[in-house]
């Protein structure tokens, strides 16, 4: 019986010429040695590219686990944005764009800590899929928070929670129950919704005097930074995702991701943004040209 090819390269023309009714008597103990290597280099490889998570024993504990500790997070960073609304750190504008880029950037690090199933994936997505419900009964005037409508809105009102914070809640809840953190479409969406549309709206206020010529409420260094931010963050989330073994690097993905990138700020610079929401618009635009480029 032949040995496996590639097993030991240069091993089997060695042994035929050298001696081969040694190789005939012991071909079973051979054939058991060279099983036993292979069995051995695949355990290898499995573990080198197995994702990694961070509770391994019992996933359905794990997930709770984490569900508990994602949730806490999340809601520790809404209440620190609501204290400072509350004390005037800032103004209200740039306090509702900190809540904007921090709350998906923050909870999309907790991802690693749930399982690799589609278990994992809907438990990490009950916790801004909650969200929608809260934003639904604050902005329908069914439940009461003053604190969490100043934090979010622009000018006070919560019927404001109906729209862009409630597309932003709905965002982050695809991402992790559709795509989750296999997809690099996930990284991108996420992103330059959080990222990008967060800096794009503090820069072009400081610094936004040359307006664009198609949209006078939006400037060329707003327009800059949206699309310098969301990529820098989405190469960034798909190193810290590579880590894990979710996501592999390639020079394809970070291309794909400048693109992104780079369309999801063309179209949050367009007057269409303003008319229907930039939560709503850019999503949909990283959504659509991921699924081409990445």
């Amino acid at each position: 019986m032949a040995l496996p090819a590639g097993v030991f390269p240069g091993l089997k023309s060695n042994l035929y010429s050298s001696n081969s009714s040694l190789l005939l008597s012991n071909k079973k103990g051979v054939n058991r040695f060279n099983l036993g290597i292979y069995k051995l280099k695949t355990r290898r490889l499995h573990s080198e590219v197995r994702p990694k998570a961070m509770f391994l024993e019992n996933p359905v504990t794990g997930d709770l686990i984490a569900t508990a500790l994602s949730g806490g997070i999340a809601l520790s960073m809404l209440r620190l944005w609501e204290e400072t609304a509350k004390r005037g750190v800032f103004d209200q504008k740039t306090n509702r764009k900190l809540v904007h880029i921090s709350i998906g950037l923050v909870f999309m690090l907790c991802w690693p800590m749930f399982s690799s199933g589609r278990q994992g994936a809907i438990l990490a997505a009950l916790i801004p899929g909650l969200n929608i419900i809260k934003m639904l009964l604050l902005g329908l005037g069914l439940w009461k928070d003053d604190a969490t409508v100043k934090s979010m809105s622009r000018f006070g009102d919560h019927r404001e929670l109906l729209k862009g914070p409630l597309y932003y809640a709905f965002t982050i809840t695809l991402a992790c129950a559709v795509y989750w953190r296999y997809s690099p479409i996930a990284i991108g969406l996420i992103c330059n919704l959080c990222a990008g549309d967060g800096i794009a709206d503090i820069v072009g206020r400081r610094f936004g005097k040359q307006k664009l010529p198609y949209n006078k409420n939006k400037s060329f260094a707003g327009s800059i930074a949206m699309a310098a931010a969301g990529f820098l963050a989405s190469i960034g989330y798909l190193h810290y995702f590579s880590l894990f073994g979710y996501i592999q690097e390639s020079s394809h993905m970070v291309f794909g991701f400048l693109f992104v990138s780079l369309a999801a700020a063309l179209v949050e610079s367009h007057p269409i943004s303003t008319e229907l929401d930039d939560n709503l618009t850019v999503p949909l635009t990283s959504v659509l040209v991921g699924s081409l480029v990445l």
